[in-house]
């Protein structure tokens, strides 16, 4: 587990190796609180999983019918300290259990201008990968509309996580808790490694769910810590 000293979080990308105990992974906790997710229907239809050719796997959404963003730190490569070649990642859309209904190949991605993978901690606010699809993977219409984060508003957060990489699970009903001072966005829901790259969505004033950010951090116990989105 790579840790962040000075913020006490870890990173979330999935990983090949076998799944701990549920209480002994970062982010969740003794009072964590997440049920499976049904990505065939709206919002969750914008969720895919990213995985690798090395056998690496992370959560991703859609932004638009061939584009997806997910965490940056996804793709990097510390043993040859260089990212993973962009024909090497896949996208699959609503996957479970083996099953999906797309899938669709990376042909580029672009990671942020700020991210640097050797200070994670420092430039986890700009921890995003854009990642460009060789065909569309979802409809103008379900796709879901950027927000804004504010205090003790109602979130969601599902992915892919380690322990239950194999459907889409995750936490709706958790909230937001702040903002950091480099404009991380501090959440308490139950979200662990593998999730990293997945939508944090809030409730806005009208009511509707809004993407505000991307999932990159852990804290110890319950919660973490999401990259704002480009405005």
């Amino acid at each position: 587990m790579r840790r962040a000293a000075a913020l006490l979080m870890v990173c979330l990308s999935g990983g090949g190796a076998m799944a701990a105990p549920a209480v002994a992974l970062p982010g969740l906790g003794p009072d964590s609180h997440r049920s499976v997710v049904d990505v065939n229907v709206a919002p969750w239809r914008i969720l895919g999983r990213v995985q690798t050719a090395l056998g690496g796997r992370c959560t991703g959404f859609a932004v638009a019918p061939t584009v997806m963003v997910t965490a940056a730190h996804c793709l990097w490569l510390p043993a040859t300290r260089h990212y993973i070649q962009p024909g090497d990642v896949h996208v699959l859309m609503g996957y479970v259990m083996g099953q999906y209904r797309l899938h669709a190949q990376v042909t580029h991605f672009v990671i942020a201008p700020g991210y640097d993978p050797d200070n994670e901690g420092g430039t986890a606010s700009e921890d995003r990968a854009t990642l460009v699809l060789d065909r569309p993977v979802i409809a103008l219409e379900d796709l879901v509309p950027y927000g804004e984060a504010r205090m003790g508003a109602p979130a969601m957060l599902v992915g892919y996580p380690q322990d239950r990489a194999e459907v889409s699970y995750g936490d709706t009903a958790c909230q937001i808790n702040g903002l950091a001072v480099n404009q991380l966005i501090h959440h308490d829901c139950s979200a662990t490694r593998g999730d990293s790259g997945g939508p944090l969505l809030v409730q806005q004033p009208d009511g509707q769910w809004g993407i505000v950010g991307v999932d990159v951090l852990a804290t110890s116990g319950r919660g973490g810590f999401a990259a704002p989105l480009p405005h």
